[in-house]
């Protein structure tokens, strides 16, 4: 699997309630953890034993060294990471309530950066990969760029809308095999507010008419709706007692594209995506609450 996208260190303060705008609360503990939309969904594939590629950029800074180090560490191959010496590494300053819900603002630094360089490195990558999964924290030209060589080489999209933003470009909906957007995600990108399976199943339709061959919305602890032209069904959530789930739906996304490079079918694949976001909200902190495939297959046999 090849996944392109962010590489930030996240600065996570633990707090007893999210602030109010104006407000200065105090916090409970502070954390510095490895991050990244893009390289949360890479170190999840790897620990759950899939090859896996990352494309991206860090800055020349301590940030950037210790991401690297972070993703080699988990098994993920960094080769195709630049070091870019003229911007810092990205940054997301994370508020985490007693309840798990957070906030997050995000700084691309060398994220922001990510051009056509950047896509090109894929073009030796593509042939051989089951997937290339995709994010919109990098520009939204080098996504749709990536996404045309994915398309071009035959190599199944995944695409995380977030975060999302209020108008998709149509071509991209178009290069898309699955779109992998949360309840408020949804919402963002159909116009209304969905807040359960009915308005996820209508807004799901409306992603397959704009091109998508599969949409999957996530409902938190609801559960998952995915829908193609073929059929539409519903997973229910595992239950467990959420702690942070900051790095959920990059660990859905992983168990999701883990399922498939596996060879199991789209149902198998939601329900792997399911357990794996289940166990990420169990613990604190982006990478540090992806599981590994020991703890994974024993929590799929329990549940």
């Amino acid at each position: 699997m090849i996944v392109f996208g962010s590489i930030n260190m996240d600065l996570v303060a633990r707090v007893p309630r999210l602030p109010l705008a104006k407000e200065t609360l105090l916090g409970d503990d502070f954390a510095q953890i490895p991050g990244g939309k893009g390289a949360n969904q890479a170190v999840a594939l790897a620990r759950l034993g899939i090859p896996t590629y990352i494309v991206g950029r860090v800055g020349a800074d301590n940030f950037g060294t210790a991401l690297i180090e972070n993703l080699q560490f988990a098994g993920v191959q960094t080769e195709n990471i630049t070091i870019d010496r003229s911007a810092n590494s990205g940054v997301a300053l994370i508020n985490v309530d007693d309840r798990g819900e957070n906030q997050i603002v995000v700084v691309g630094g060398a994220n922001s950066r990510i051009d056509q360089d950047d896509v090109n490195r894929l073009i030796n990558l593509l042939p051989s990969a089951m997937g290339l999964l995709l994010q919109l924290e990098i520009p939204m030209t080098a996504v749709i760029a990536a996404a045309k060589l994915a398309k071009k080489a035959h190599v199944k999209v995944i695409l995380d809308p977030a975060p999302a933003p209020s108008y998709l470009p149509d071509e991209l909906y178009q290069l898309v095999e699955i779109i992998t957007p949360n309840e408020v995600e949804a919402g963002q990108l159909v116009g209304f507010t969905v807040d359960g399976r009915e308005t996820a199943a209508t807004a799901a339709t409306i992603l397959l008419e704009r091109g998508v061959k599969c949409a999957i919305v996530k409902l938190g602890d609801r559960g998952v709706l995915c829908a193609t032209d073929e059929e539409t069904f519903f997973v229910p959530a595992f239950s467990v007692q959420a702690i942070d789930t900051v790095a959920a739906g990059d660990a859905f996304n992983a168990g999701l594209a883990a399922a498939l490079a596996e060879g199991l079918g789209l149902r198998e694949a939601v329900i792997w995506g399911a357990a794996a976001g289940a166990l990420s909200v169990t613990k604190r902190g982006a990478q540090t609450s992806l599981p590994d495939r020991v703890t994974f297959d024993r929590f799929l046999q329990e549940n």
